[in-house]
C-alpha cells in the first residue's frame, strides 16, 4: 500500500464520517441515490432529500414503478433537475435489462443514465470493493494540492494526467475506507475556501502548503462573465388555483411543472395570454421580480398575475397544462423560484 493510501485510510478511521444515514450497508441502491444527490450538492442539504426518499422508494422496484411526478415532488427544491429524471429512467433500465438487481461492477453501472465514471467507481467500490479510482471535485482539489498539478482540472489534458494519478494511488485492500477518506478529507479538510492543513494527515508532504499555493491550487475556471437571462412568466389564477404547465424533460427544470412563460417576441404579455387560453384574461398586474442563479447564468423572472374569477371565465386543462391548488403548492414538483412566487401569492385577500 502506498504511503498516501496508508495516511488516508487511517486518518479515515478516526477521523472520518461513519454515521451518515447512507453507510454502513452495502446496497448499490442507496449508494447510488446518496451519490446522485450528492453531486454538487452539500451533505447537510441531502440528507433530509435522502431520507424521504428512502422512506418513500425503499428499493429499485418501488423507484422504477413510482410515477415521474412523484419522483419530481421530492427531488424539488434540491437542483440540478435532470439527475431526478435520470434517477427514475435508470431504475425502470435495472428491472428492464438487469432483472431488477441494481448492477455492481463499475462498467455496468456506468451504462445507466446520469452516471459518469467516478460516480460508477465509488458504487462499486462501497458495494462490492471494486478497485476503482473516482475523481470528483474532491479529489481533484487533493490530487492537485498534494501533488501540485498545475493547470484548470477540468480541462482534458490535467484531467487524464489526474485519473492516471488517481490509479497508481490505488491500495490492493480497503478500497471502500480509502475511498470514503478521499471523499472525507476533500469535504472537511482539504476544502475549496480556508482549508484546515494543520489537521491534515498529508501536510507535511503536500506541495502546495510547502509552497505556500494551497489558495491558488487547483488551478481555477478561465473567468468568463456569466450570462444574464430574463423571462417573464403569467401567474394565471383562479379562486385559489394557478394554471401550470409542464416543461419539457431536457433543459432547465426538465419535467416539472412551471409557470407559463411568455416568448421573448411577444412584446403584450396581457394578448399573449387571452390567445394562449383563448378567453379574455384581463389585465395583468406585475409582481415582484426574482433572480435565480444557476450554475452557469442568471435568471432574471418577471412574473404578471391574471385573476380569471375577475373575469368570470376559467381556462381548460389540456395537453401540458393544468390547475394546481395553491394549498398543495408545498408539495408539488415545482422550481424553486416558482414555488416561491406562489407561497409569496397565496394570501386570502388575492383568492377569496
Amino acid at each position: 500500500m502506498s504511503d498516501f493510501a496508508r495516511r488516508l485510510i487511517e486518518w479515515q478511521r478516526h477521523h472520518g464520517r461513519h454515521d451518515l444515514p447512507w453507510q454502513g450497508g452495502r446496497d448499490p441502491y442507496r449508494i447510488w441515490l446518496s451519490e446522485i444527490m450528492l453531486q454538487q450538492t452539500q451533505v447537510s442539504t441531502v440528507i433530509p432529500y435522502y431520507t424521504r426518499f428512502v422512506e418513500r422508494f425503499p428499493d429499485v422496484a418501488a423507484l422504477a414503478a413510482a410515477p415521474v411526478d412523484d419522483v419530481m415532488a421530492l427531488w424539488s427544491g434540491l437542483g440540478y433537475y435532470a439527475r431526478a429524471l435520470n434517477l427514475h429512467r435508470a431504475a425502470q433500465l435495472v428491472i428492464s435489462d438487469h432483472g431488477g438487481v441494481f448492477p455492481r461492477t463499475a462498467a455496468q453501472i456506468v451504462t445507466l443514465p446520469g452516471i459518469g465514471r467516478s460516480t460508477a467507481a465509488a458504487i462499486a467500490a462501497f458495494s462490492s470493493d471494486e478497485r476503482a479510482p473516482i475523481l470528483d471535485g474532491n479529489v481533484k482539489r487533493v490530487l492537485c494540492r498534494v501533488f501540485g498539478i498545475e493547470g484548470f482540472p477540468g480541462e482534458k489534458a490535467v484531467e487524464s494526467r489526474l485519473w492516471a494519478l488517481a490509479e497508481s494511488l490505488l491500495p490492493q485492500d480497503g478500497i471502500g475506507s480509502y475511498i470514503q477518506a478521499q471523499m472525507d478529507l476533500g469535504a472537511t479538510v482539504c476544502t475549496r475556501g480556508k482549508p484546515a492543513c494543520t489537521r491534515c494527515p498529508l501536510a507535511d508532504e503536500c506541495i502546495a502548503r510547502l509552497g505556500n499555493r494551497v489558495a491558488s491550487l487547483p488551478t481555477p475556471r478561465p473567468r468568463k462573465q456569466i450570462p444574464r437571462r430574463s423571462v417573464r412568466v403569467a401567474v394565471i389564477v383562479d379562486r385559489g388555483a394557478v394554471l401550470l404547465e409542464r416543461r419539457p424533460p431536457a433543459g432547465i427544470w426538465g419535467g416539472l411543472l412551471s409557470l407559463p412563460e411568455v416568448p421573448e417576441h411577444e412584446t403584450e404579455v396581457d394578448c399573449w395570454v387571452r390567445d394562449r387560453l383563448g378567453i379574455d384574461a384581463g389585465t395583468g398586474v406585475l409582481l415582484a421580480p426574482l433572480t435565480h442563479t444557476f450554475t452557469h447564468f442568471v435568471l432574471d423572472i418577471q412574473p404578471w398575475r391574471f385573476d380569471l374569477a375577475a373575469q368570470g371565465v376559467r381556462a381548460e386543462e389540456g395537453g401540458s397544462t393544468q390547475w394546481l391548488p395553491l394549498a398543495d403548492t408545498s408539495d408539488a414538483a415545482l422550481p424553486t423560484p416558482v414555488r416561491s412566487i406562489l407561497m409569496q401569492m397565496a394570501a386570502p385577500d388575492l383568492f377569496a
